[in-house]
């Protein structure tokens, strides 16, 4: 369910920076920066000061960590930036556009097992692999859903960017190699998967399925962080399998969805799925039926450096219908950009301001609290 927002506020905004007339620090440089998730680089024992800074400025929508920079001060460290965020002036602008208190996103990828897993202190035990090959796939599921949740709050966490819905077709493939898939039939995923989200969202924590469509049929080199990957999945398999399990979370409930930087040319042959207006607004959107929040995978992913700077390649992506923009390069620079990139994309007229403006919504509902 979606916050009914005041639109008068974005709308003069956007009005006018269109016009030229934005100063420093305006609504619209707070507004873009709710549409970034910032990280830093994990040898530093916390985040940075030029994070915690721009923070209390308003200029940032979230942060990404990874397992390598969780320690024992993890948690101070995120309640600190936290307050920071309360203490911003994004804060009140929020509050005062939708009436509602709003939380910073504070995100991870705690998929389970021993390879991907933000906080290994206490997460789930079970890979993605063993919850489905377990005698009650549903039951193991939830189970690891609870450790999941539990682990995530322990230390500030308030979103798990997971589950992988990829069904995965060969042993030793892509996401068979880390484990990272709950079965080879979408059946078998579906199963697992609606248990760990729901026990997950019922205790607070906020949920992204990936890679949508699935990376299920990726070899093990097709590597999207890496490189250009091209998986040549029939429309029919496609539907039959990668997408079931998407269209099932979607129908159960669930609150963001990351999508492939793969290309899939039964649907699109020119664009990775996460750039493709075809997949992220006519299917996504319009047949799957998705009113949540969508992301991306990583910005400087090998994948997309086809396809521009990250300035422009944040462009195409907005433009294709997404609404959070990862910029996961290990280093605070990153965010600053993409965040600047859109505030020049709107004043620009590249990028569309009632897009923009139902893209903020979408976020100010995901987050309230």
């Amino acid at each position: 369910m979606h916050l009914p927002l005041t639109h008068s506020l974005l709308a003069l905004t956007l009005v006018s920076a269109a016009s030229g007339s934005v100063k420093p620090a305006c609504d619209l440089d707070i507004l873009a920066g709710q549409h970034v998730i910032y990280s830093w680089d994990y040898t530093l024992p916390g985040p940075p000061d030029e994070l915690y800074d721009l923070t209390r400025a308003g200029l940032v929508g979230g942060v990404l960590l990874y397992d390598v920079h969780v320690n024992k001060d993890t948690p101070a460290a995120l309640a600190k930036l936290q307050a920071a965020y309360k203490a911003s002036p994004a804060h009140k602008l929020l509050r005062k556009q939708s009436g509602r208190d709003t939380a910073l996103l504070i995100m991870t990828n705690e998929e389970g097992g021993t390879v991907f897993n933000g906080v290994h202190d206490g997460g789930p035990a079970l890979s993605a692999k063993q919850v489905g090959a377990s005698p009650d796939p549903a039951a193991a599921g939830w189970q690891a859903g609870v450790q999941a949740a539990a682990a995530l709050k322990r230390y500030n966490f308030n979103v798990d960017l997971a589950p992988v819905l990829g069904v995965y077709r060969d042993e030793g493939n892509f996401l068979d190699t880390g484990n990272r898939s709950y079965g080879k039939t979408a059946d078998k995923v579906i199963a697992a998967t609606l248990p760990f989200i729901r026990a997950q969202r019922e205790r607070g924590i906020l949920v992204s399925i990936k890679h949508y469509p699935g990376l299920g049929a990726a070899r093990k080199d097709q590597n999207t962080d890496a490189a250009p990957v091209t998986l040549d999945v029939s429309r029919a398999d496609l539907e039959s399998i990668d997408l079931r399990p998407f269209q099932a979370a979607i129908r159960a409930g669930v609150d963001m969805v990351m999508a492939s930087w793969a290309v899939y040319p039964a649907v699109d042959g020119a664009w990775p799925a996460g750039l493709s207006s075809r997949w992220m607004k006519d299917i996504l959107r319009g047949r799957l039926g998705f009113r949540g929040v969508t992301i991306t995978e990583a910005m400087e992913a090998g994948s997309i450096l086809p396809f521009g700077d990250v300035e422009e390649r944040t462009k195409i992506a907005v433009r294709a219908g997404n609404d959070l923009i990862l910029a996961s390069g290990l280093n605070v620079t990153e965010g600053e950009v993409i965040r600047k990139a859109l505030v020049e994309g709107l004043k620009r007229g590249e990028l569309g301001r009632d897009e923009f403006r139902q893209a903020t919504e979408r976020i100010i509902a995901l987050r309230k609290v």
